[in-house]
């Protein structure tokens, strides 16, 4: 069943995973697109402000996009979003953490210049098994309206 706009009303959404992280792909993708002390070298990170190693912010973003497609997104009429109104690292993420996403709708309402696509706004957190937040995200997304809705 695709997800129409009517079935994002403000509210919560859901909430998706487990996600299991690893400390090797922590490192792969240090490696690859954020090749910084604390997320690359145990030694380096313990002495940083993160007292250990921690996965990059950007790292934990594309786990919430993993989380979020996997969870909702591929479902859904989505056309895109038009960007990330905020995006915030509250906690590191740590080697052996298994992470839950919390999706709610903070609004959701028709476009005024395409009536055929409603505009959702979502704020998505990450959180480690313990509860903490690890990020938080606004973003608007495009998505289609159902047939005959306009």
């Amino acid at each position: 069943m695709t997800l129409t706009f009517e079935d994002f009303p403000p509210g919560r959404f859901g909430t998706f995973g487990p996600r299991h992280v690893t400390r090797d792909e922590i490192l792969a993708f240090a490696a690859e697109f954020d090749p910084q002390p604390m997320h690359l070298d145990e030694e380096a990170a313990a002495k940083s402000m993160l007292r250990g190693l921690s996965g990059s912010g950007w790292h934990l973003c594309s786990l919430m996009m993993r989380m979020m497609a996997d969870g909702f997104i591929t479902r859904a009429a989505s056309l895109g979003s038009p960007g990330v109104d905020e995006v915030r690292w509250l906690s590191p993420l740590r080697p052996g953490d298994d992470l839950m996403l919390d999706v709610d709708v903070l609004e959701a309402r028709t476009s005024k210049s395409r009536p055929e696509l409603g505009i959702v706004k979502f704020k998505c957190k990450v959180r480690n098994a313990r509860g903490e937040a690890l990020c938080e995200m606004t973003s608007p997304i495009l998505i289609k309206r159902r047939e005959g809705a306009v």
